[in-house]
């Protein structure tokens, strides 16, 4: 039930790629996708209501279907936030529900924070805020949980530079040899996805779109996700009046509960909800349910 699509040009470098799905009179919101670099998939489609919701996706610069693929060149949090806003302009939309899982909670947060009066409501999933913190355990911590996944993360680190795992992997992923580039781009995301749900599984994603969620996403962590300290706990007020739904998942590795919890507490319209079998995907049943729940809950109560 696509009725839109098309590319977008944000800058004289990128061009984003966006879809409208379901009903072209229905209720806008906006889907905001992780990675960053990880773009928006079909089966994301499936947690809203073709009836009633008019979907906005699009894929964030160098992710997905937008151009150029995996370019980290003019791409920060503050383009990203322009973009989303030339996209609402471009689609007349005068406020929509936002969205956001993982690094899309963070980016929807961010958004609601610069532009409150836009926003009617925030479903989020997977609370990341965006802090080195999260940024040190994603890269070290995680090892405690998923050591076998973490081994083969790191296995081609020389033992001098397993203490900045991030530089390694930044420095290299702009390798000149293409298949060292793949293959540790593979690496990478073999990491995260192996680690993001209830029982491990190996997972290994291959190809140009796992370069972006690497490259991307390397490219972000280094750069503090060109967020400044605390910057989001400390503006949350911005938006705490605004409802919005928190999913966390109990058994959330990639992005632990805790910062759910933090964000809950000083979010005053909020509504946290631990699913006690979820971890950090978003595909798995019990997550999927609560998602759609949720989206389905903020909706009607922001109707009445």
């Amino acid at each position: 039930m696509t009725f839109n699509k098309g590319h977008l040009k944000v800058s004289d470098i990128h061009k984003i790629y966006y879809e409208e799905f379901g009903n072209p009179n229905g209720i806008p919101i906006l889907f905001l996708h992780g990675g960053p670099g990880a773009g928006f998939s079909s089966f994301h489609r499936k947690l809203f209501n073709v009836k009633n919701h008019r979907v906005i996706f699009f894929d964030q610069r160098g992710s997905g279907k937008s151009l150029p693929l995996a370019e980290i060149k003019e791409n920060n949090t503050n383009e990203l936030l322009k973009d989303i806003e030339k996209l609402r302009k471009y689609l007349g939309i005068e406020k929509w529900f936002i969205f956001g899982g993982s690094w899309g909670s963070t980016l929807a947060i961010l958004y609601g924070i610069k532009n409150p009066n836009r926003c009617l409501g925030f479903i989020l999933r997977g609370i990341f805020l965006g802090t080195m913190t999260e940024i040190d355990w994603f890269l070290y911590g995680m090892k405690s949980f998923f050591p076998e996944a973490h081994n083969k993360f790191t296995r081609k680190i020389p033992s001098n530079e397993q203490g900045n795992i991030l530089n390694w992997y930044y420095r290299n992923l702009s390798h000149s040899n293409l298949e060292i580039v793949y293959e540790l781009a593979s690496k990478w995301n073999s990491y995260e996805s192996s680690c993001s749900t209830l029982k491990y599984a190996e997972r290994k994603m291959i190809g140009e779109q796992s370069l972006a969620i690497a490259k991307i996403e390397a490219h972000y962590f280094i750069n503090n996700c060109f967020i400044k300290k605390d910057y989001i706990l400390k503006n949350v007020y911005k938006v705490s009046k605004i409802p919005c739904e928190i999913i966390q998942g109990r058994h959330d590795i990639i992005c632990p509960p805790v910062n759910a919890y933090k964000l809950s507490k000083i979010w005053l319209e909020s509504s946290l909800k631990i699913v006690e079998e979820g971890a950090h995907s978003g595909f798995e049943d019990c997550m999927f349910k609560q998602i759609q729940q949720s989206i389905n809950n903020i909706i009607i109560d922001t109707s009445r």
